[in-house]
């Protein structure tokens, strides 16, 4: 093994266009220590967040390597390791707080990471990660709801942007629950994938959605995600939320929300960003064991990958056309790189 590796970041915000957005670096190649472990990086998958923290990146002289979605193979673990040995194949999605997984390998905390899905291929297994533990963090942590079969048989929950990548996976877990989904999207192929992954229901978040969930008998739902544009979704979710209910968001508003109008239904609001918990040193080993039992339930058939795009090889070509499909704010699922890093 060499002293140094490659990676892939940014020294600076610009658009993506731009050839300098995103460069090949070259960097020290550290041995893990304590509860780390050293992963050899097989898959990556882009989220919005990187395109978002890519762009608005200072100026730096140091370079910012991002990715937050990995499968690798575990190749040297520090001296405190517990629950992982070399050779294992593991998947995560890792911590804002250290360089992530646009590289060829990556020092990750054995708390964050969990074994592999057996029955997924590397790319299939690296889409899940980051929108499974957001999902799971939103919808258990937040919401109060119990991760069981049928543990929320006959009631509601409302997925605006369904077709994303944690809508993707709160449809699917929200049907082993036993609820009844209805999923927001707007675009033929949006509406079949959400259909896809189990809604019971679609309408259109371009159109008068509240006046559409009544016409199929829906006057309340009892839990409410939104998943993009929370201020425009906002007054919508407060009319149609049943009293004593949960709404839960996962993109920041700009301006500040009317929280006044759910105030009188004893209704609960939850901001979920499954980074806290790194940024504060917060109960980071749920992290690991959340995506132990995603493991267990993709393995099971109960949840399926999301991947709708694999790109063959980990490249600074393929990593700026992911940046861009992600940008254009039109993906359907996620979509990876895989394979040699090239």
């Amino acid at each position: 093994m060499s002293d140094v590796f490659r990676a892939i970041g940014a020294y600076e915000g610009l658009p993506i266009a731009d050839t300098n957005a995103l460069q090949y670096v070259e960097l020290p190649l550290v041995q893990p220590e304590g509860h780390d472990i050293l992963v050899k990086v097989k898959a990556v998958s882009v989220n919005p967040v990187d395109a978002k923290l890519r762009s608005t990146l200072p100026k730096s002289e140091k370079a910012h390597i991002y990715g937050y979605d990995a499968v690798g193979e575990v190749v040297a673990v520090g001296e405190a390791v517990t629950k992982f040995i070399v050779g294992e194949q593991v998947f995560y999605a890792g911590v804002m707080k250290r360089a992530g997984s646009d590289a060829e390998y990556q020092l990750v905390d054995e708390a964050v990471v969990a074994i592999k899905p057996e029955t997924l291929t590397n790319a299939e297994a690296a889409a899940m990660p980051l929108t499974s533990l957001t999902a799971f963090e939103l919808m258990f942590e937040k919401m109060g709801m119990t991760p069981a079969a049928d543990a929320h048989d006959g009631e509601t929950l409302l997925v605006i942007n369904g077709a994303g990548g944690v809508g993707s996976v709160m449809i699917q877990l929200a049907k082993w629950l036993g609820m009844t989904v209805i999923a927001t999207a707007s675009r033929p192929e949006t509406v079949a994938w959400v259909e896809k992954m189990g809604a019971d229901f679609v309408v259109n978040h371009r159109e008068d959605y509240v006046a559409a969930l009544s016409e199929l008998g829906f006057d309340a739902v009892d839990y409410i995600a939104l998943l993009h544009s929370t201020e425009r979704h906002f007054p919508n979710a407060a009319k149609l939320i049943a009293p004593f209910g949960h709404i839960g968001a996962i993109v920041e508003a700009v301006d500040p929300l009317p929280m006044s109008l759910i105030k009188n239904k004893s209704v609960s609001f939850d901001w979920e960003f499954m980074f806290a918990k790194g940024n504060y040193d917060y109960q980071l080993t749920s992290q690991g064991e959340y995506l132990a039992e995603i493991a267990r339930l993709l393995d099971d058939g109960i949840l399926v990958s999301t991947l709708t795009k694999e790109l063959d090889a980990i490249s600074l070509a393929n990593l700026r056309t992911a940046h861009a499909q992600v940008e254009a704010d039109k993906m359907i699922g996620k979509i990876v790189l895989s394979g040699q890093f090239v």
